[in-house]
């Protein structure tokens, strides 16, 4: 996505591994006690987020780790006189951190995810939680094991909207809900692909720590279009599943209180983007789910005239949540979530429209540093959400059906 649709979804929706060390919780923190925060990854996400943590009382960046010394000059510029280091774990070596922001490529989410729980700190984990499947069951055993704050960056999770549906579900207003249809609809410009960008004349070997950057995967000579450009490719990214599906199908999750997936099927390609990606801009997944519930997400880069959204049609009821006519992050004709009755179940039930505001994802999270409890986007949904979104691109790449037996045995390929 763009530098200016991330900052406009931030907006609005805020209105190796190390060996695993358990550290017990923090002392509770008094409200005026300033907390002191690092980052590792500062690129366009990381720098969103830098300026959101920014905002928020009580809180003080005082580091940042990045592989690519551009990015480190650039956040030096957004917050003056904070320390920089091309490996994380001098930064996570820094005894007065309280917490650490990880918005580094997804790839290494897992090995910062960890080292940072090893080094003692609470932590913000941008999703998807993990790059894979195994990835992401270690990281939910060492979130359980910790007694750290992790909140992951599904902003959706303290969304109005969320917490309106649930209590409509809750309620009963909604009956049995036997499917749930959501779709995600963007577009760009004729020969600028979705998340293309252009390298900089500055992104050379000598500016790069580049065995970081590549984080276990197969040796190689520098590749700066690669670095720059890594969620066009499957040893560094998940695709649209993991950029854009992971915040709707946790929300789902969510609001419906669902386990993992039982199965899941995923069709399409690369069609619109023909740029040498290899991961597809046009989707199709269906995800069953235990009790008999199916859930459909539909994705295109080639037409974003309807927006995102997820229709969930129970037998007594609609809920229908929805964002812009445009793309998942600029919400050009606003959020909204309603609910309407079924008139053969519930002839008598008025139309209901969300009025629930939006909580900040990023002071929840500061918040929760404070007290010791557990933000909007726990460890738990990160994790649950993650599988998801990762069976959906094993059946692609196999071509098959799969189930969750199936893919907890895979070994994830590069």
């Amino acid at each position: 996505m763009t530098e200016s649709t991330r900052r406009d979804f931030l907006q609005r929706a805020a209105l190796g591994t190390a060996a695993f060390l358990a550290y017990p919780p923090s002392s509770v923190l008094g409200a005026n006690d300033r907390i002191r925060i690092g980052m590792i990854g500062v690129g366009n996400r990381g720098q969103d987020l830098l300026e959101e943590v920014q905002k928020v009382r009580g809180v003080q960046l005082v580091a940042m780790a990045d592989v690519y010394s551009r990015r480190r000059d650039e956040a030096k510029k957004m917050a003056p006189g904070i320390q920089t280091f091309d490996d994380h774990r001098r930064l996570l070596d820094m005894k007065n951190l309280d917490a650490v922001i990880v918005a580094s490529p997804l790839h290494t989410h897992a090995r910062h995810f960890l080292d940072t729980l090893a080094a003692g700190k609470d932590l913000y984990a941008e999703k998807t939680m993990t790059w894979s499947i195994p990835e992401a069951e270690q990281c939910l055993a060492a979130a359980k094991d910790s007694g750290r704050v992790i909140q992951i960056g599904l902003q959706w999770e303290s969304s109005g909207a969320l917490a309106d549906a649930r209590k409509w579900i809750r309620d009963g207003a909604v009956g049995r809900v036997t499917q749930v249809n959501s779709w995600m609809s963007r577009n760009t410009p004729h020969g600028k692909g979705q998340w293309a960008r252009a390298v900089p004349s500055d992104c050379t070997a000598q500016n790069v720590n580049w065995s970081a950057f590549l984080n276990g995967r197969p040796d190689r000579p520098f590749d700066p279009f690669r670095l720059i450009n890594w969620r066009l490719f499957w040893e560094f990214s998940g695709g649209n599943a993991t950029e854009n599906m992971v915040h709707q199908i946790a929300w789902i999750m969510t609001a419906l209180d669902l386990p993992l997936p039982s199965a899941a099927y995923m069709s399409g390609g690369v069609f619109s983007e023909k740029d040498g990606r290899e991961v597809p801009d046009t989707i199709a997944v269906t995800l069953d789910f235990p009790n008999d519930i199916v859930v459909t997400w539909q994705s295109t880069f080639s037409n974003n005239h309807y927006g995102l959204g997820e229709h969930i049609l129970g037998s007594d009821g609609t809920i229908e949540h929805t964002w812009g006519e445009s793309d998942m992050v600029k919400g050009e004709s606003g959020e909204g979530v309603r609910y309407f009755s079924e008139r053969v179940n519930r002839p008598q039930g008025p139309a209901l429209t969300g009025k629930t505001p939006d909580q900040d994802h990023m002071t929840n999270w500061v918040d929760c540093i404070r007290t010791r409890k557990t933000p909007n986007a726990s460890a738990e949904i990160g994790y649950r959400s993650a599988v998801a979104v990762h069976m959906a691109n094993l059946a692609y790449r196999q071509k098959q059906r799969v189930t969750l037996e199936m893919a907890k045995t895979v070994k994830p390929e590069f």
